[in-house]
Protein backbone atom coordinates (compact mmCIF):
# COMPACT_ATOMS: atom_id res chain seq x y z
CA UNK A 1 0.00 0.00 0.00
CA UNK A 2 1.47 3.34 -1.11
CA UNK A 3 0.92 6.03 1.50
CA UNK A 4 0.04 9.37 -0.09
CA UNK A 5 2.07 12.64 1.59
CA UNK A 6 -0.27 13.59 3.50
CA UNK A 7 -1.55 10.51 4.72
CA UNK A 8 2.45 9.99 5.79
CA UNK A 9 2.64 13.12 7.20
CA UNK A 10 -0.74 12.33 9.10
CA UNK A 11 0.82 9.02 10.49
CA UNK A 12 4.00 10.48 11.60
CA UNK A 13 1.99 13.16 13.55
CA UNK A 14 -0.21 10.57 15.13
CA UNK A 15 2.85 8.50 16.38
CA UNK A 16 4.24 11.10 18.12
CA UNK A 17 0.42 11.77 19.89
CA UNK A 18 -0.08 8.45 20.65
CA UNK A 19 3.23 8.49 22.45
CA UNK A 20 1.70 9.98 25.25
CA UNK A 21 -0.69 7.58 25.29
CA UNK A 22 -1.26 5.78 29.12
CA UNK A 23 1.15 6.18 31.61
CA UNK A 24 4.65 8.53 29.85
CA UNK A 25 7.73 9.42 31.30
CA UNK A 26 9.14 12.39 30.15
CA UNK A 27 11.70 15.37 31.21
CA UNK A 28 11.28 18.64 31.33
CA UNK A 29 13.18 21.56 32.77
CA UNK A 30 15.41 18.62 33.95
CA UNK A 31 13.00 17.21 36.06
CA UNK A 32 11.42 13.84 35.26
CA UNK A 33 8.00 14.03 35.01
CA UNK A 34 5.18 11.13 34.30
CA UNK A 35 1.72 11.85 32.51
CA UNK A 36 -1.41 9.89 33.28
CA UNK A 37 -4.20 10.00 30.38
CA UNK A 38 -6.47 8.56 33.10
CA UNK A 39 -6.77 10.80 35.43
CA UNK A 40 -5.14 13.63 32.64
CA UNK A 41 -2.67 14.85 35.31
CA UNK A 42 1.26 14.91 35.57
CA UNK A 43 2.64 13.14 39.06
CA UNK A 44 6.51 13.97 39.57
CA UNK A 45 8.35 10.64 39.22
CA UNK A 46 9.49 10.66 42.31
CA UNK A 47 6.76 9.79 44.78
CA UNK A 48 8.70 10.87 47.67
CA UNK A 49 9.72 14.20 46.18
CA UNK A 50 10.21 16.03 49.66
CA UNK A 51 12.44 12.90 51.36
CA UNK A 52 14.67 12.92 48.58
CA UNK A 53 14.89 16.64 49.28
CA UNK A 54 15.30 16.24 53.03
CA UNK A 55 18.13 13.88 52.38
CA UNK A 56 19.70 16.13 48.89
CA UNK A 57 19.33 19.78 50.37
CA UNK A 58 19.48 18.87 54.14
CA UNK A 59 16.43 18.94 56.60
CA UNK A 60 16.60 22.84 57.92
CA UNK A 61 17.02 23.92 54.37
CA UNK A 62 14.42 22.61 52.67
CA UNK A 63 12.11 23.40 55.39
CA UNK A 64 13.32 26.95 55.85
CA UNK A 65 12.57 27.31 51.87
CA UNK A 66 9.27 26.07 52.17
CA UNK A 67 7.72 27.83 55.68
CA UNK A 68 9.78 31.53 53.13
CA UNK A 69 7.45 30.87 50.02
CA UNK A 70 4.17 29.82 52.05
CA UNK A 71 4.30 31.19 55.54
CA UNK A 72 0.94 30.37 55.99
CA UNK A 73 -2.14 28.01 54.77
CA UNK A 74 -5.75 28.96 54.57
CA UNK A 75 -8.00 26.40 54.90
CA UNK A 76 -11.72 26.32 56.59
CA UNK A 77 -11.78 26.99 60.13
CA UNK A 78 -11.87 23.91 62.88
CA UNK A 79 -11.17 23.20 65.81
CA UNK A 80 -7.09 22.77 65.39
CA UNK A 81 -7.22 26.03 63.71
CA UNK A 82 -9.65 28.34 64.47
CA UNK A 83 -8.94 30.94 62.39
CA UNK A 84 -8.33 29.24 59.20
CA UNK A 85 -4.81 30.82 58.68
CA UNK A 86 -2.19 28.55 60.37
CA UNK A 87 1.71 29.66 60.25
CA UNK A 88 3.65 26.32 59.25
CA UNK A 89 6.50 25.65 61.29
CA UNK A 90 9.30 23.16 61.14
CA UNK A 91 6.99 20.43 63.15
CA UNK A 92 5.17 20.44 60.39
CA UNK A 93 7.56 18.32 58.38
CA UNK A 94 8.83 14.55 59.41
CA UNK A 95 7.82 12.41 62.74
CA UNK A 96 8.92 14.46 65.87
CA UNK A 97 10.81 12.00 68.40
CA UNK A 98 11.44 9.40 65.92
CA UNK A 99 14.53 7.91 63.79
CA UNK A 100 13.19 8.42 60.85
CA UNK A 101 11.82 11.87 61.33
CA UNK A 102 13.11 13.39 58.36
CA UNK A 103 11.62 10.51 55.86
CA UNK A 104 9.35 12.68 53.77
CA UNK A 105 5.65 12.98 55.90
CA UNK A 106 4.24 15.86 56.61
CA UNK A 107 0.83 17.44 58.51
CA UNK A 108 -1.54 18.17 55.70
CA UNK A 109 -0.79 22.17 56.22
CA UNK A 110 3.24 21.14 55.72
CA UNK A 111 1.67 19.33 52.37
CA UNK A 112 0.55 22.12 51.36
CA UNK A 113 3.40 23.83 52.12
CA UNK A 114 5.56 22.10 50.33
CA UNK A 115 3.17 22.32 46.95
CA UNK A 116 3.14 26.28 47.26
CA UNK A 117 6.66 26.08 47.38
CA UNK A 118 7.40 23.65 44.15
CA UNK A 119 4.83 26.57 42.80
CA UNK A 120 7.11 29.16 43.62
CA UNK A 121 10.05 27.69 41.80
CA UNK A 122 7.99 26.71 38.93
CA UNK A 123 9.09 22.94 39.36
CA UNK A 124 9.07 20.91 36.17
CA UNK A 125 7.62 23.52 34.31
CA UNK A 126 4.91 24.09 35.93
CA UNK A 127 3.09 26.69 38.76
CA UNK A 128 -0.26 24.15 39.07
CA UNK A 129 1.08 21.62 41.35
CA UNK A 130 -1.73 20.76 44.01
CA UNK A 131 -2.12 17.74 45.90
CA UNK A 132 -4.75 14.89 44.63
CA UNK A 133 -8.27 15.11 44.75
CA UNK A 134 -10.95 13.03 45.88
CA UNK A 135 -14.29 12.74 44.68
CA UNK A 136 -15.99 9.80 46.00
CA UNK A 137 -15.48 10.33 49.96
CA UNK A 138 -16.60 6.78 50.85
CA UNK A 139 -14.18 5.32 54.13
CA UNK A 140 -12.83 1.92 53.69
CA UNK A 141 -11.25 -0.75 51.79
CA UNK A 142 -11.88 -0.93 48.14
CA UNK A 143 -13.50 2.33 47.23
CA UNK A 144 -16.52 1.61 45.63
CA UNK A 145 -15.32 3.56 42.36
CA UNK A 146 -12.41 1.47 41.98
CA UNK A 147 -10.71 4.53 40.31
CA UNK A 148 -13.18 5.07 37.82
CA UNK A 149 -14.86 8.76 39.00
CA UNK A 150 -13.31 11.36 37.77
CA UNK A 151 -11.36 12.99 40.10
CA UNK A 152 -9.93 10.78 42.36
CA UNK A 153 -6.46 10.43 41.35
CA UNK A 154 -4.67 8.29 43.50
CA UNK A 155 -7.41 5.16 43.61
CA UNK A 156 -7.12 5.93 39.41
CA UNK A 157 -3.46 5.52 39.58
CA UNK A 158 -3.62 2.69 42.30
CA UNK A 159 -6.18 0.34 40.46
CA UNK A 160 -6.15 1.25 37.26
CA UNK A 161 -2.70 2.39 36.23
CA UNK A 162 -0.37 0.62 38.33
CA UNK A 163 -2.90 -2.52 38.61
CA UNK A 164 -3.25 -2.57 42.40
CA UNK A 165 -6.48 -4.86 44.08
CA UNK A 166 -8.04 -3.82 47.32
CA UNK A 167 -5.44 -5.12 50.32
CA UNK A 168 -2.68 -5.28 48.12
CA UNK A 169 0.23 -3.04 48.19
CA UNK A 170 1.33 -0.94 45.43
CA UNK A 171 3.72 -2.30 42.98
CA UNK A 172 6.88 -0.98 42.74
CA UNK A 173 7.54 -0.09 39.02
CA UNK A 174 9.86 1.16 36.97
CA UNK A 175 7.50 4.19 36.07
CA UNK A 176 7.90 6.14 39.85
CA UNK A 177 10.56 6.26 41.95
CA UNK A 178 10.32 5.65 45.79
CA UNK A 179 6.41 4.87 46.31
CA UNK A 180 5.69 4.46 49.54
CA UNK A 181 3.28 1.52 51.05
CA UNK A 182 1.62 4.45 53.54
CA UNK A 183 -0.65 6.76 53.30
CA UNK A 184 -0.60 9.56 50.97
CA UNK A 185 -2.32 12.78 51.62
CA UNK A 186 -4.95 14.15 49.01
CA UNK A 187 -5.81 17.92 48.85
CA UNK A 188 -9.35 17.23 49.74
CA UNK A 189 -10.94 18.46 52.85
CA UNK A 190 -13.46 16.42 54.98
CA UNK A 191 -16.80 18.01 54.35
CA UNK A 192 -18.21 16.67 57.76
CA UNK A 193 -15.19 17.63 59.94
CA UNK A 194 -12.62 20.48 58.48
CA UNK A 195 -10.30 19.55 61.04
CA UNK A 196 -9.43 16.35 59.09
CA UNK A 197 -8.57 16.00 55.28
CA UNK A 198 -8.80 12.63 53.22
CA UNK A 199 -5.98 10.51 52.68
CA UNK A 200 -5.49 7.26 50.71
CA UNK A 201 -3.32 4.22 52.05
CA UNK A 202 -1.11 2.78 49.18
CA UNK A 203 -0.47 -0.46 50.92
CA UNK A 204 -3.92 -1.69 51.17
CA UNK A 205 -5.46 0.14 48.30
CA UNK A 206 -8.31 2.15 50.99
CA UNK A 207 -9.42 5.46 51.87
CA UNK A 208 -10.20 7.35 55.14
CA UNK A 209 -10.53 10.79 56.65
CA UNK A 210 -7.52 11.89 59.20
CA UNK A 211 -7.10 14.69 60.97
CA UNK A 212 -4.60 17.37 59.23
CA UNK A 213 -1.97 17.09 62.22
CA UNK A 214 -0.92 13.70 61.35
CA UNK A 215 2.05 13.67 59.10
CA UNK A 216 1.51 11.62 55.85
CA UNK A 217 3.74 11.42 52.79
CA UNK A 218 2.35 13.42 49.53
CA UNK A 219 2.91 13.13 46.30
CA UNK A 220 2.49 15.80 43.94
CA UNK A 221 0.21 16.30 40.81
CA UNK A 222 -0.65 19.21 37.93
CA UNK A 223 -3.61 19.12 35.81
CA UNK A 224 -3.05 18.04 32.26
CA UNK A 225 0.11 17.64 30.75
CA UNK A 226 3.08 20.05 31.12
CA UNK A 227 4.46 21.39 28.02
CA UNK A 228 7.95 19.66 27.17
CA UNK A 229 10.31 20.72 25.22
CA UNK A 230 10.74 18.34 22.23
CA UNK A 231 13.52 15.82 22.82
CA UNK A 232 15.67 16.20 19.17
CA UNK A 233 14.18 13.09 17.45
CA UNK A 234 10.71 13.90 18.17
CA UNK A 235 11.22 17.44 17.00
CA UNK A 236 12.48 16.90 13.72
CA UNK A 237 9.94 13.88 13.72
CA UNK A 238 7.23 16.92 14.07
CA UNK A 239 9.49 19.29 11.57
CA UNK A 240 9.20 16.63 8.73
CA UNK A 241 5.13 16.14 9.44
CA UNK A 242 4.27 19.53 9.07
CA UNK A 243 6.83 20.03 6.39
CA UNK A 244 4.95 17.25 4.29
CA UNK A 245 1.79 18.88 5.28
CA UNK A 246 2.83 22.02 3.73
CA UNK A 247 3.71 20.48 0.27
CA UNK A 248 0.96 18.37 -0.23
CA UNK A 249 -1.04 21.59 0.42
CA UNK A 250 0.77 23.38 -2.26
CA UNK A 251 0.56 20.36 -4.58
CA UNK A 252 -2.83 20.26 -4.27
CA UNK A 253 -3.59 24.16 -5.14
CA UNK A 254 -1.49 23.95 -8.10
Amino acid sequence: MLFKPAMLAGALLLASVNAQAALTSYTNQGVDLVYSSVSNVTWTKDANLLGSLFASNGFETTVNAIIAASPTITDTPNYLNPTGSYNLRSNDFGLSGMGNSRNGRATWWGALGFINYLNSINYGGSHEWRLPTVADEFEGYNPLVNGTASGDELPELFYNELGGTAESVIPDTTTFDNEQAAPYWSGTESATYPSSAWHFYTNDGSQYEGNKNVRYYLWAVSSGQIAAVPEPESFAMLLAGLGMLGFATRRKQT
